[in-house]
């Protein structure tokens, strides 16, 4: 029986590890793929706290380093089912089934895609899913960013500052809402609008050269030479486990305030799959502390109910 399992071994998930073992709890961290979570494919960070840059594997592999150093216990399986029982908690692998005390869910959220070819080779070289992280790599030069919701025209906006020129690109002839971001963005010198167009190839080797955009009306095809590729198309959190147990939003998040708890006492969640406003790599290592001191608190109340 291991006090806390983490399900996820992403900075969130990592974080918590390492304070649950700092705290002399028996931590197990479940992971389906390999340790660091979307942060892994940033070709460079630079805006966490310490590093004045440092790319995400590097990153990934000093914080799995760190974990492995305390006797983390890590395995790679991924996690089907979570059952909570009277006095336990049961966890269903692909390979096994583990009893716990607590559990802590940092399974993220991962990027919409588009689906075309090249677009998982370019990640990192050239193409991005976000803006305020790798939008300073591409000062004064030409990007697009794909995508039609209130993310995307805020990432645009964003970018507006920074690029030398800005393409929104967006599969309707119009927006479906009014904002004052997009009242702004309309007004910038160096942004246009590529409106009724869906892209359908991205073009490059080592990096990016270019995009295809088809226009919905006309079937016109036309290549556009950018540096950069934004796509802002959603989010899909990874919550299936939760399924039928932990609360979730209409969009699959899990739900849960800043004391990361949700209704079910012992079960903890921290990181991008938690229902918050801003999911960066500094607040997802935050959740990971809140979440595994608060894991930590409730083994102790545990305990002392047990006795």
């Amino acid at each position: 029986m291991y006090d806390i399992i983490i399900i996820g071994a992403g900075p969130a998930g990592m974080t918590a590890a390492i304070y649950a073992k700092q705290a002399r709890k028996n931590v197990l961290v479940l992971e389906k793929e390999v340790y660091g979570g979307q942060i892994l494919k940033a070709d460079k960070v630079k805006n966490y706290p310490g590093f004045e840059e440092i790319s995400g594997f590097e990153y990934s592999t000093k914080l799995y380093n760190q974990i492995k150093s305390l006797d983390v216990d890590v395995k790679i399986e991924e996690v089907l089912q979570i059952k909570n029982n009277e006095k336990f908690k049961e966890i269903i692998t692909n390979k096994n089934s583990y009893k716990t005390k607590s559990i802590i869910i940092a399974t993220g959220a991962e990027s919409r895609k588009l689906g075309l070819n090249n677009e998982d080779k370019l990640i990192g070289k050239g193409i991005s899913y976000c803006a305020t992280c790798d939008g300073m790599f591409f000062k004064n030069k030409e990007v697009a960013i794909y995508g039609g919701g209130n993310n995307a025209i805020d990432d645009a906006l964003y970018l507006s500052n920074i690029a030398s020129k800005v393409y929104v690109i967006y599969r309707r002839k119009d927006f479906k809402f009014d904002s004052m971001n997009l009242d702004k963005l309309k007004e910038k010198n160096n942004v246009e609008f590529v409106l009724n167009s869906n892209i359908v190839n991205i073009n490059g080797n080592e990096k990016l050269e270019n995009i295809s955009i088809k226009n919905n009306d006309t079937e016109e095809t036309i290549e556009l030479n950018i540096d950069g590729l934004f796509i802002a198309i959603g989010r899909i959190p990874v919550s299936s486990m939760c399924d039928n147990l932990i609360d979730l939003n209409d969009k699959g998040y899990v739900i849960s305030n800043e004391t990361c708890k949700t209704n079910i006492e012992g079960i903890f969640v921290a990181g991008d799959i938690r229902t918050k406003e801003i999911r960066q790599l500094t607040t997802a290592c935050s959740d990971g502390t809140v979440a595994a001191l608060n894991s930590c608190k409730y083994l102790n109340k545990l305990k002392n109910t047990e006795n």
